[in-house]
């Protein structure tokens, strides 16, 4: 046993071979190294560059992923000098992509899952297909995020570039070919596509033929937790890692930090409280519904039924600086004294109501002309209410579609695990607790997708017969509990109706302003 150092102020034993989780996410890669406990024996980190256009265009170069990636491995393995890997896996970022010519090189630089170019090819390619038979095979409905339509997108507007396309890769399957030689990918990275036929495990050709492409010209995908090659020469020059290291198929980040979060506890949903909110229950049976969007789930059997709303976080950075005019990087005490006023004050933030759509909704309308709004306004009111209205509304968006993906499913939701950012709010639990009428646990693993990577790297190595064994016994556990308050619950209760009314009576004007916007000449932003 040796003892090793980890992140600054730390130590880390390590005692036998290591699994390694890559986490590829949008802004960085992350790679942490655990061992058969789950226990985290040291991090690399490296920062990826996002493009963005400010016109609701976001790219990035794929170059930059592996860079990314070969120096958070290098950065890792200098804290593990000697260490024995046994296996690495990724977690990527979802419906971000790439087209390349045969050789391996990007054709064109990759457009990220927060792109919007495609927003008028969404209902054409949608009427081309059948939005129901999408739906159907996919899981996916009728919306801006999923691959396809920015596919649709450059079919028409890039059209001598499409012609060239040899493959079109994700962030799994170009990280793969790199490390590897061969472009591989994991069913839970190649469903997000909204390409792929969810029950066959394959691409769809339905949907691939009005695009002009075929299967052969996708990454093949495999089973979560499969060896999908070693480490090559070449490779093992750039990260550090041994020549022959076993590469195992991993999957996108949600459904990868949903298997960190151990969701294959019956009645757990994992809760990412980050720059958006999303959450998920594992079921075994192939539904579909607009209450969720139906992804394939980090073990390879079952779905993840999941929900996103796409302003989290996000949204509460928006409200520190352009409505405070903070900021939160330069005065660290900005958000404590916000929770301090906020909770002072009782439930329901003295009669304001907040729809947190700011960034359009997905689950359960798909409607991205949605907007937020805030209801109730009166002289009272400050900053600590508006605060408080904001954590309040997207509890009351996540409860209402936890209970329609409950009745649409049949199961049953008796916690939520909460991940990411936001989790360490005791507040924003509290609320969460009390608002859907379920505990809310807080989980001591930080980085849950890395985590569910790493899993998929000890059932790959060989560590456990599958994930089911993996997951109890490498994941975190639990730091703290949020019951439910009953005085709190039922005043939410009676605030639920007027919330779900919210939506549904706004529609109308949603929909007439952005006609109104885009007649001024206007970009509609998101």
């Amino acid at each position: 046993m040796r003892r090793l150092s980890g992140r600054p102020g730390e130590t880390r034993l390590m005692d036998g071979p290591i699994v390694i989780g890559i986490d590829c996410s949008t802004t960085a890669a992350k790679a942490v190294a655990r061992d058969a406990r789950g226990r985290d024996l040291g991090e690399g980190r490296s920062g990826v560059k996002l493009h963005d256009f400010g016109d609701g265009r976001y790219e990035q170069d794929p170059t930059d992923w592996w860079a990314a990636v070969c120096a958070a491995l290098r950065a890792l393995l200098a804290l593990l000098p000697g260490a024995e890997v046994a296996a690495v896996s990724i977690s990527n970022q979802r419906e971000t992509f790439a087209p390349f010519d045969a050789d391996g090189v990007p054709l064109r630089p990759a457009i990220v899952w927060l792109d919007e170019r495609c927003r008028d090819e969404v209902d054409r390619f949608a009427t081309r297909v059948g939005e129901t038979r999408i739906h159907r095979l996919t899981g996916k409905p009728k919306d801006i995020t999923p691959v396809v339509y920015r596919l649709a997108w450059m079919q028409r507007h890039e059209p001598d570039l499409y012609r060239r396309i040899a493959l079109v890769l994700d962030v799994h399957g170009y990280l793969a070919l790199r490390m590897t030689g061969t472009a591989t990918t994991s069913w839970a990275s190649a469903d997000p596509l909204g390409v792929f036929d969810m029950q066959r495990k394959d691409y769809a050709p339905e949907i691939l033929g009005p695009l002009g492409l075929a299967a052969a010209q996708f990454a093949p995908a495999c089973p979560p937790g499969q060896v999908i090659g070693t480490v090559s020469a070449a490779a093992a020059r750039e990260t550090g890692l041994p020549e022959g290291t076993k590469l195992v198929a991993g999957g996108g980040d949600g459904q990868m930090a949903g298997l960190g979060a151990n969701v294959l506890i019956p009645g757990r949903a994992y809760l990412n409280l980050g720059t958006a909110v999303v959450s998920g229950l594992h079921g075994m049976a192939y539904r579909t519904d607009p209450a969720f969007r139906t992804m394939g789930s980090a073990t390879g059997d079952g779905y993840i039924y999941e929900s996103c709303l796409r302003a989290g976080t996000f949204l509460v950075d928006w409200f520190v600086r352009h409505l405070l005019h903070l900021d939160p990087t330069g005065d660290g005490g900005v958000y404590a004294a916000l929770e301090r006023e906020a909770a002072a004050l009782p439930a329901g933030a003295e009669g304001l109501l907040l729809l947190p759509y700011w960034m359009g909704v997905m689950p359960p309308h798909w409607d991205m002309q949605a907007r937020g709004a805030i209801v109730g306004l009166a002289p009272q009111h400050g900053r600590a209410h508006l605060y408080r209205a904001l954590l309040e509304g997207i509890a009351f968006d996540q409860a209402m579609v936890t209970g329609l993906t409950e009745a649409a499913t049949g199961l049953r939701c008796t916690e939520y695990l909460a991940i990411g950012g936001g989790a360490r709010s005791d507040l924003w639990c509290r609320i969460i607790a009390d608002v859907s009428g379920r505990p809310v646990l807080r989980s001591t693993t930080v980085e849950c997708s890395s985590m569910g990577a790493a899993m998929a790297a000890a059932v790959g190595a060989g560590w456990f017969p599958g994930f089911i064994e993996a997951a109890q016994a490498m994941s975190g556990p639990i730091s703290r509990r949020f019951e439910p308050d009953p005085v709190a619950s039922a005043h939410y209760a009676r605030l639920m109706p007027a919330y779900r009314e919210l939506y549904p009576r706004l529609k109308p004007l949603f929909a007439a302003l952005a006609a109104a916007t885009q007649m001024h000449g206007e970009p509609v932003l998101s």
